[in-house]
């Protein structure tokens, strides 16, 4: 049998599926309705099953519906990346999907974004920040286009490039003299479960003998090291992070040996999906960041080291 399928047919179908209802896809589309159910129906009949189950609140997808759905994703989703492999490289366009950590978002993009978004201003670019093993699940599920994340990642189904290496460091608040006590029974201060400066501090304490962790999770950098200041706890943070925190003079720094203190970001993306213009565009800005990670100034009287 011969059946013949418009993309377009397509997207108002994801549309419905997604919304839950003609009227609100109707609404989202910035159509008429009677365009929708007809061109839904037009699909149904082209593949000769109701894709659709009407109901007082809305639409259901059938069970041929949920069979077609993750098929319409990926010929929709593989229609958007043609467009953007092919369109003019001069002039990029069209959405470009972008995770990062919390600290790499706030220290090392704000000036990546500006000249980006300077050089390509018909590309509707948005950013996400998360912890690296949701960033990551993120770009394997096509749900962002790259990422800035904590590697090395190994994935047989990601590039990934090292941009950005940093020095991290332990951070207390300034009026602790005895690490050694502090980490024998720690409490850290940290980012949500997934984090990889989480899972590093965790492997450092373990390292150290340190038993019963207790953890309090914050969603900022600055309310991270804003409760270590208070006395609330250990982190383990960027040395960027560290230096550029507008109260870091309330914070003592403790370096860390090279092999737990250096910490590479690297950009990943799918190996099955070409790179788009802009997204090609966007990783030579990553690209021109500074690597090195910068001379932290210690605050307060020389910290002690935290191993011997």
């Amino acid at each position: 049998m011969e059946v013949h399928v418009e993309v377009s047919d397509l997207r108002i179908f994801l549309t419905v599926a997604r919304t839950k209802g003609i009227t609100r896809a109707a609404q989202e589309l910035h159509t008429v309705q009677s365009n929708v159910s007809a061109r839904v129906h037009a699909l149904e009949k082209e593949l000769g099953a109701p894709l659709f189950r009407r109901h007082a609140r809305g639409v259901a997808l059938t069970n041929v519906g949920e069979q077609l759905l993750p098929y319409a994703e990926r010929i929709s989703r593989l229609v958007e990346e043609a467009l953007h492999v092919i369109g003019d490289e001069s002039d990029p366009c069209g959405p470009l999907r972008i995770g990062a950590m919390e600290t790499t978002a706030g220290m090392r993009l704000p000036a990546v974004m500006a000249a980006f978004t300077e050089d390509c201003p018909q590309v509707d670019f948005s950013l996400v920040t998360g912890p690296t093993e949701q960033l990551i699940r993120d770009v394997l599920e096509y749900r962002l286009d790259a990422a800035l994340v904590a590697g090395p990642v190994q994935q047989p189904d990601l590039v990934e490039t090292s941009v950005i290496v940093e020095r991290l460091v332990l951070v207390t608040a300034r009026r602790v003299t005895d690490l050694e006590s502090v980490l024998r029974d720690p409490k850290i201060l940290v980012f949500r479960a997934g984090c990889a400066y989480r899972r590093r501090l965790e492997s450092i304490l373990h390292a150290r003998g340190a038993i019963g962790v207790r953890c309090t999770e914050l969603g900022t950098v600055e309310g991270i090291l804003g409760c270590v200041s208070a006395g609330m706890g250990v982190t383990l943070m960027s040395s960027v992070a560290v230096e550029q925190y507008g109260g870091r003079e309330q914070l003592r720094v403790h370096e860390l040996p090279e092999d737990e203190a250096r910490c590479e970001t690297v950009f990943i993306r799918r190996a099955d999906v070409p790179p788009s213009a802009a997204l090609l565009r966007f990783f030579s800005q990553v690209q021109a960041v500074d690597r090195t990670p910068p001379v932290l100034r210690v605050v307060g009287p020389a910290s002690a080291a935290a191993t011997s």
